[in-house]
């Protein structure tokens, strides 16, 4: 019995060193992003390639908030779209093929914010209904054209998990009617408050840095 552990244990070693020395991610190279310096963005409408059509306004009506409390200043969207609007761009698609220099020309920011939603909204499964809110998103240079940062979040309504009792009929029921509720209100609009946040709010690991009105500006 002893020898077969023995042999069990020696087989699962390497595995044991594999996961023990998996290589952290690799820190964000921010060498672009500190030599710009940019104080203000213009945040184009997002992109989005997920199946629900209000996704793209739920998200746009929320990205300022995080990028002005990270130090910028943030043009007001409404400004940004309605500019758009009166020079005949209404698709997100035609506004993220604009030049970076005729932007930098209609707007006078430093960077432009570009955003992609690619999850938005309510998968229903047996046990449960969970909305998921997905989004990456690329701060370009305006002068140069330069990327100067890019990254990913996401976040969900059932990040806790279900904790709660009443067996199999009680999670049927709680998942049918998370999922109503889901289909009546704009469930996902919280949860898209919660990607924003995560995806440009600075001091996040590989996320933007501070910008020149935060206190925390060119701190290491």
């Amino acid at each position: 019995m002893l020898n077969r552990i023995l042999k069990l244990a020696v087989c699962l070693l390497p595995a044991a060193l594999i996961v023990g020395c998996a290589t952290p991610k690799a820190p964000y190279d921010y060498t672009a992003f500190k030599a710009a310096k940019p104080r203000s963005i213009v945040v184009l409408p997002p992109l989005n390639n997920s199946p629900e059509v209000n996704a793209g306004n739920s998200f746009y009506a929320q990205v300022t908030y995080p990028l002005a409390e990270a130090g910028y200043y943030v043009l007001p969207v409404a400004l940004v779209g309605e500019t758009f609007k009166q020079n005949g761009l209404t698709s997100a698609a035609d506004i993220h093929a604009v030049d970076a220099r005729k932007l930098s020309e209609i707007f006078g920011a430093d960077a432009a914010m570009y955003v992609t939603i690619t999850n938005y909204g309510a998968s229903y499964t047996v046990l449960n209904s969970v909305v998921v809110v997905t989004a990456n998103a690329k701060l370009v240079d305006l002068k140069t054209g330069n990327l100067l940062w890019s990254g990913t979040a996401s976040a969900s309504n059932n990040e806790g998990g279900n904790s709660g009792g009443g067996g199999l009929v009680g999670a049927l029921v709680a998942a049918a009617v998370k999922q109503i509720i889901a289909s009546t209100t704009d469930a996902s609009h919280p949860v898209a408050g919660v990607a924003s946040s995560r995806l440009l709010s600075a001091g996040m690991p590989n996320g933007m840095l501070y910008g020149p009105r935060s206190e925390n500006y060119l701190k290491p």
